[in-house]
């Protein structure tokens, strides 16, 4: 049976898990069975025991496993409000998007602006749109992510064999990730490596950010200069890990934060490189490479600066004229 059936039944459902949902973890499953329901909910019913797995109670990080059956409860649906419609606009702008695709993955070049994933107030993710794209397909998932601000490439797995096989390759160090940002001021240091531990914290307002702790998570950075701007540079940011806000919160310990970073970056050097056309976070992944199953060749995807940071690159360059 296929799990989409739980978004459109009212009684309960009973579903086999599939080869390729192998592994998956409960709550994630569920998340996606039941469409546009929140995360409290799902952790509810599974709390309840409403939700069972092979007839017997289950923790949300369980892992699934082929042949099992997950019992669905009937989840009570307002269809008007909860059924989102995604604008054909915006269907047709990242099915342009595409910049790779075989049988197990694609790789698409995100906008900035648009979440990976909804939730938080957001009626529907990237992988929401890439979905109603490729409704043949039963299994879409992210091998990877990007802020919401953050453009460029993202790569996606068909199946999930391919979605194991891409997360082993980023354990070992294998994918290589290439970011251009474009950051405060003059940097002087040419390439440099930042190794510079991470860790999660909270503001008083329950705002999550990432500082620098020497109790926090590895994190490494490659930064290297592009191109010196008035007031910017340009510079190519390779992750050897990749940890949340990684090269943002580096670049500000560097002090040369990344530009338009609300966050992390300058309120007054942000309002001044705002009146250069920056409408936006200057962070974009321009190069993606792995390899694929079966294939001794590595596999490179690159999309260049979107046309809305070029510009802001341009109105810099007159003003040294």
């Amino acid at each position: 049976m296929n799990e989409s059936l739980a978004k459109t039944k009212s009684s309960v459902q009973v579903v086999e898990i599939k080869e390729d949902q192998d592994g998956q973890r409960l709550d994630n499953f569920l998340l996606r069975a039941l469409g546009d329901i929140p995360k409290s909910m799902i952790y509810r019913i599974i709390r309840k025991g409403e939700v069972r797995v092979n007839k017997g109670r289950i923790k949300p990080n369980h892992r699934l496993k082929t042949g099992d059956f997950v019992r669905i409860p009937p989840v009570r649906h307002d269809t008007e409000s909860s059924e989102v419609k995604l604008p054909q606009s915006l269907l047709g702008e990242v099915g342009r998007q595409i910049l790779f695709e075989n049988n197990d993955y694609m790789v698409v070049n995100k906008p900035s602006g648009l979440a990976v994933h909804g939730g938080s107030g957001l009626r529907f993710g990237l992988i929401d749109v890439i979905r109603a794209i490729r409704p043949q397909h039963e299994y879409l998932e992210l091998v990877h992510r990007l802020d919401r601000e953050t453009s460029g490439c993202l790569l996606f797995a068909k199946n999930r064999q391919a979605l194991i096989f891409m997360h082993e390759q980023f354990k070992q160090n294998q994918v290589i990730k290439k970011y251009l940002a474009g950051i405060e001021g003059e940097w002087k240091s040419g390439t440099k490596t930042i190794s510079a531990p991470l860790i999660k914290n909270a503001t008083q307002g329950g705002e999550r950010i990432v500082e620098v702790n020497d109790k926090g998570k590895e994190a490494i950075s490659h930064f290297k200069l592009v191109q010196q701007f008035n007031r910017l540079s340009l510079i190519e940011v390779e992750l050897q890990t990749g940890r949340t806000h990684q090269i943002r919160v580096h670049a500000a310990h560097e002090g040369h934060p990344v530009a338009g970073d609300k966050k992390y970056g300058n309120k007054n050097y942000n309002q001044w490189i705002k009146e250069k056309g920056l409408k936006r976070l200057f962070l974009h992944s321009h190069w993606l490479e792995f390899y694929l199953p079966g294939d001794n060749e590595r596999t490179q995807i690159n999309t260049p600066l979107p046309d809305e940071l070029q510009v802001v690159l341009s109105n810099l360059e007159s003003c040294n004229k």
